[in-house]
């Protein structure tokens, strides 16, 4: 390696001393869904979010802290291995002004988001994608794109107006599960309709499955073992009549109680369970023959 080579490899060292330009992009980035898009960048904190963004290898161009407390052994260990282009050092005062936890975070990640691409989700034998129309709850899209990934869906696809995939509300509730799970964008279901050829050119016959507490099929009683792409609508409007007409069947979560419908992250959740429940019973039916 040449003489000076791994010096401009370093982040570049910066120290804001005051609510200047270089704060006030940051500042931006946690509060403005129009500047995340237009720099398409967004604000990541926590320690879990940072770690797995780290190991699912998303660019972090940037890290924020402070020295004027002890950083931690992970925080330095973070810092000393950052391949992002600047690091900004700030007093404490200002990272508790950026931060959104209760108690200041130690780091705070700048992020690149990745392209909009269906190309991210695998066309899999075993495909499970889930589809969310119009999402309105910044809690229900995080707590969505944690049951994906806690429940083996290969991608979220969020369609038309929706709540911002990369706030800090989102990011958090999803507990780092947005950078495990590819979480993709859509103006509307229009733009999935050539990726359903793809998927039936690369696997053949795959079921569009829509929820609705007025669909006639139990959710318990549909083969969800074939491949499958699972369509929540609106948490007020329930499925468009788009979509409606898009899925193969229509089904239900039979419920008691006075109850008449559903949180649709709950929802989801259960649908989820359901599909990942059959297939797991598959599973062990075969290894069973097998031994």
């Amino acid at each position: 390696m040449a003489a000076g080579a791994s010096d401009r490899m370093r982040p570049q060292l910066i120290r804001i001393h005051s609510e200047d330009n270089d704060f006030q992009y940051a500042e931006t980035l946690r509060r403005n869904r129009t500047k995340r898009q237009k720099r398409r960048e967004f604000f990541v904190e926590g320690v879990r979010p940072i770690n797995l963004a780290l190991e699912h290898g998303w660019e972090i161009r940037a890290f924020l802290f402070s020295r004027e407390r002890p950083l931690s052994s992970w925080a330095e260990g973070v810092l000393r291995q950052s391949a992002a282009k600047a690091h900004y050092e700030l007093p404490l005062h200002l990272m508790a002004k950026l931060s959104g936890k209760e108690e200041t975070s130690e780091l705070i990640a700048l992020a690149a988001m990745p392209p909009d691409d269906l190309s991210r989700i695998p066309v899999r034998e075993d495909l499970l994608v889930v589809v969310f129309d119009r999402p309105a709850s910044p809690g229900n899209l995080g707590t969505i794109i944690r049951s994906c990934d806690a429940l083996g869906a290969h991608g979220l696809i969020v369609t038309g107006h929706a709540a911002d995939v990369y706030s800090p509300e989102v990011v958090s509730g999803s507990t780092g599960s947005l950078f495990a799970t590819p979480v993709v964008r859509l103006p509307s279901h229009q733009e999935l309709l050539p990726w359903f050829d793809v998927i039936q050119t690369a696997i053949g016959d795959f079921q569009v499955v829509g929820s609705s507490a007025r669909a006639d099929t139990d959710l318990s009683a549909l083969n969800l073992m074939r491949p499958t792409v699972l369509v929540v609508g609106n948490e007020t409007r329930g499925l468009s009549e788009a979509y409606r007409e898009l899925c193969d069947v229509l089904i239900r979560i039979s419920m008691g109680g006075a109850a008449t419908s559903l949180n649709v992250a709950c929802a989801t959740s259960i649908m989820l369970y359901e599909v990942d429940a059959q297939r797991r019973e598959k599973s062990g039916r075969r290894r069973a023959s097998r031994g």
